[in-house]
């Protein structure tokens, strides 16, 4: 089966949940019906920009991959899966999906479009968060990896750079391209990840084999990150290129060091996030809902977004890297505003080539 069949047989598998993904909609929808406003990043899946829809003038993101480069990298499984996975997802703190299609060129996710940039921008720009905004921040992404349990999903890559804040700056997680399903039991054990935010369980599994591990790994991941946003750095000083060896080491020799700035509970809370046994780490929302730090929290004030944030991303700029847009206009050698007139010409010589066969045909034909 070709690539292009297969794509589409995937884009066009129904949801459970008919408010996600509308698939009679879906697979009406095409490049044509966006106006492309700007490239504002780069991530797994490829490149994103702003669009609008010309129907409506709904504002979204759309994440798209050249489907040569895609086969070329080895991205096809990890691009249907994160397909398959945002298919059947919506939370109020996930970035969802609204369509999903492809032309000759690129496969193309059309999902929620937030303003706020992510944290890992927001950190580069020496923003200082505070005790409250973190907290906010734990509370909000554990309603979101507790729905993710309940969809048999372990996201396995929940960092700074993955979590995109809407413009009243309420945090969503993104990216679902190393995300895997586990049900009845079973257990993961994939090398899958960011080094700095992988739970140590993975690297053991990965070394000795072992029983795997599961959805503790995305609490292991939270805790680091609430670590880094309220000190700037992150509790161990791991980078890519550390040996898997070297880390399970680490990870039984060095001890995480708290500041005495921050309050004993919420020291108490990161503590039981960054538990190395997973068997004794908080790794659910009814966990981190008996903590003392999180023991006040109005959690249906939470989940409806009544809670405001202490971090609002200043509404005058655009949270994104600049340079982006000039790699598209500059460097790109397939930009995607040009994609239009560059495939109606493709079009055009190929329908020019067929005529020419067909008369060059007709010619043999008559001459015999």
């Amino acid at each position: 089966m070709s690539f292009g069949k297969l794509f589409l047989q995937k884009m066009s598998r129904k949801s459970d949940n008919n408010n996600i993904l509308d698939i009679s909609l879906a697979q009406k929808v095409n490049f044509d019906h966006f106006q492309i406003l700007r490239a504002i990043g780069k991530g797994s899946f490829g490149k994103v920009c702003i669009v609008q829809k010309r129907d409506t003038e709904k504002m979204y993101a759309m994440k798209y991959m050249n489907k040569q480069q895609c086969i070329e990298r080895d991205e096809v499984r990890n691009v249907f899966r994160e397909l398959e996975i945002l298919q059947e997802i919506e939370h109020v703190f996930l970035v969802n999906l609204w369509y999903s299609f492809q032309d000759e060129e690129d496969m193309f996710m059309v999902v929620d479009l937030l303003l706020g940039g992510d944290l890992r921008y927001h950190l580069q720009q020496n923003v200082q968060f505070t005790e409250e905004t973190v907290k906010l921040y734990i509370c909000e992404m554990a309603l979101a990896l507790d729905y993710l349990r309940s969809q048999h999903i372990i996201h396995r890559d929940v960092k700074p750079d993955n979590i995109l804040l809407d413009e009243q700056g309420h945090a969503h997680l993104t990216d679902f391209n190393i995300a895997t399903i586990i049900r009845d039991g079973e257990r993961a054990t994939a090398l899958a990840g960011t080094k700095p935010y992988m739970a140590p369980e993975i690297f053991h599994s990965f070394l000795s084999g072992g029983t795997g591990y599961s959805f503790e790994v995305d609490w292991w991941s939270l805790g680091v990150m609430a670590y880094e946003l309220l000190r700037g750095w992150r509790p161990y000083d791991i980078h890519s290129n550390n040996p898997v060896e070297s880390l399970v080491q680490l990870f039984s020799t060095v001890s995480v060091q708290y500041s005495s700035a921050w309050s004993k509970e919420m020291v108490a809370l990161l503590r039981k996030l960054l538990t190395v046994n997973p068997e004794h780490r908080f790794s659910c929302l009814a966990d981190v809902q008996a903590s003392a730090y999180l023991s006040g929290v109005a959690w249906g004030d939470v989940s409806e977004k009544r809670v405001e944030p202490g971090f609002v991303p200043n509404k005058g700029r655009l949270h994104c890297d600049p340079t982006f847009e000039l790699e598209e206009m500059i460097l790109e050698s397939r930009p995607l505003h040009k994609k239009k007139k560059r495939l109606a010409k493709s079009k055009s010589r190929d329908n020019s080539k067929d005529s020419s066969q067909s008369i060059l045909r007709e010619a043999i034909a008559y001459v015999e």
